[in-house]
C-alpha cells in the first residue's frame, strides 16, 4: 500500500509562481511512474504532467512552457513547479503515483489563481 500527500496549494495572483509538493510512504521499493493530475471547476480530470521511473517527461499542452515535474527519488517525493500561473490553472491538484502496476492518488490541493 502506497499513501501519497500533496502540499503547496494556495491562492496565488496571476503571473506568479507555485510549487506543489508530493511525498509518498508505505511498502514499495521505488514509484514507477508519478504524475500530477487537475480537476478544475465543472471540468473532468485531465493531466498534467509525467515523469517515468527513466526520466521521460510529458507535459499536456496548456501548461508546456510554464509547469515542469520533477522527482526526488531518494525521498520518495515529486515536485511541480509551476510559473506564470493563469486563472484557467485554477483547480484541485492530484498527485499520482504508479508502484507495480497499481495506482495510487493523494487526497488533492487546492490551488487558485486570482487576475
Amino acid at each position: 500500500q502506497v499513501q501519497l500527500v500533496e502540499s503547496g496549494g494556495g491562492l496565488v495572483q496571476a503571473g506568479e509562481s507555485q510549487r506543489l509538493f508530493c511525498a509518498a510512504s508505505g511498502s514499495f521499493s521505488r514509484i514507477d511512474q508519478w504524475a500530477w493530475y487537475r480537476q478544475g471547476p465543472g471540468k473532468k480530470r485531465e493531466s498534467v504532467a509525467l515523469m517515468t521511473s527513466g526520466g521521460i517527461t510529458r507535459v499536456a499542452d496548456s501548461v508546456k512552457g510554464r509547469f515542469s515535474i520533477s522527482r526526488d527519488d531518494a525521498n520518495n517525493a515529486q515536485y511541480l513547479q509551476m510559473n506564470s500561473l493563469k486563472p484557467e490553472d485554477t483547480a484541485i491538484y492530484y498527485c499520482y503515483a504508479s508502484v507495480y502496476g497499481s495506482i495510487y492518488w493523494g487526497q488533492g490541493t487546492q490551488v487558485t489563481v486570482s487576475s
